[in-house]
């Protein structure tokens, strides 16, 4: 063969390939750009930029877009720019908007089993938290439960251990909680109540107005980063651990289960690999930051730091147990979602205090680390 009937042939064969190759590229790509774009608005019960809570949120959100590299048009409402904070939930149920981002023991008066799948009294740590919900059928019953509302829950976010909150005065017996008006929700609120306080449930943008001006006498939020930012420490100074309430709070992305039956399989992994994420740098967060905070509060604004002591966290246990022995009583399905949750409480409790705890202890002691 002659060499320039050679280079001929070669350079048409190399075209054809290049022609097949990009002919089989487009056919490659041609599924994803078919993929229908989608609009997705989201409710949540957070002011716009609040650390941690809402910038969690807000985090979420434009993750899952870039995610999908804009094929999922998140537009992202704070609370009160839509709706107001509590009116999330029935703003996704009606399908007027896609999901929310909240506490879903907001939602508790509709049915007990929601405060579960974000903290209850004696309850479930972070780390306790996601092995019963991915591991412990949590999840499961979570689904159960929210169905019946019309939505669908995933994880979303964690603070972790929250503090007992904050107090115009000491809290030296449980005497000293009767009459007390103090910003508490879910259940934790239903264990004020039985000791004789008088719970309060607001939104976090009007705590400090009440707090201000009298018409709380205490409130827990979050913990010293949150805490720092509310300003607190200028109507209260006692701020008390641990919080019995939430000891490991976990936020949600609550979805119109419509919706999320719409969307395939690839697009609800999105939903789940954002929101994931999420759930593991929200807790990074608040480990990383409320050390220095609880060091400001105390330095520079003469927050008096106080552990609730034996007498009151027993009688805080006792009054925790005739809620959930009410609880159990509402229905079926609030009875299986409180043992599911026991049975999770002790069995990975006990692995726990065994590891971790024990671990934590001795390490400290070592290094000469006190609270």
């Amino acid at each position: 063969m002659k060499r320039r009937d050679f280079m001929t042939g070669a350079a048409a064969g190399t075209a054809a390939a290049v022609a097949a190759g990009s002919g089989l590229a487009q056919a490659q790509k041609a599924p994803a750009m078919m993929k229908k774009r989608i609009e997705m608005a989201i409710v949540t019960t957070w002011p716009r930029d609040f650390p941690g809570l809402g910038t969690g949120a807000q985090r979420f959100a434009k993750r899952l877009q870039d995610m999908s590299d804009g094929r999922i048009k998140v537009s992202y409402f704070a609370a009160g720019e839509r709706v107001g904070a509590f009116d999330s939930f029935d703003e996704v149920a009606s399908g007027n908007a896609q999901a929310y981002h909240a506490a879903d023991y907001y939602w508790k008066g509709k049915h007990p089993g929601w405060a579960y799948f974000t903290s209850v009294p004696f309850g479930l740590t972070y780390t306790e938290f996601n092995a019963w919900i991915r591991f412990g059928g949590g999840q499961q019953l979570w689904d159960e439960l929210a169905a019946g509302f019309g939505l669908k829950g995933v994880m979303c976010g964690n603070t972790g251990v929250q503090m007992g909150g904050w107090f115009r005065k000491e809290i030296n017996s449980p005497d000293d909680l009767k009459g007390l008006k103090m910003r508490i929700p879910g259940l934790g609120g239903d264990v004020m109540a039985k000791l004789g306080a008088s719970p309060v449930s607001l939104p976090g943008g009007q705590i400090y107005e009440n707090l201000v001006s009298g018409a709380i006498d205490a409130t827990e939020w979050v913990g010293p980063w949150n805490d720092e930012f509310m300003k607190f420490y200028e109507a209260a100074k006692y701020y008390y651990y641990p919080g019995m309430h939430e000891p490991g709070s976990m936020l949600s992305v609550g979805l119109n289960k419509k919706f999320w039956d719409s969307l395939s399989k690839a697009d609800q992994t999105l939903v789940e690999a954002a929101a994931a994420m999420e759930n593991d740098v929200m807790m990074a967060e608040y480990n990383a930051k409320n050390g220095a905070a609880l060091a400001r509060l105390t330095r520079d604004q003469g927050v008096q730091v106080r552990k609730f002591n034996d007498d009151v966290y027993d009688a805080f246990g006792k009054a925790a147990e005739e809620v959930f022995a009410g609880v159990v009583t509402h229905s079926p399905l609030a009875k299986r979602i409180h043992e599911s949750f026991d049975k999770a409480r002790r069995e990975i409790g006990a692995w726990s205090n065994l590891a971790d705890q024990a671990f934590v202890a001795q390490r400290n002691r070592v290094l000469g680390v006190s609270s």
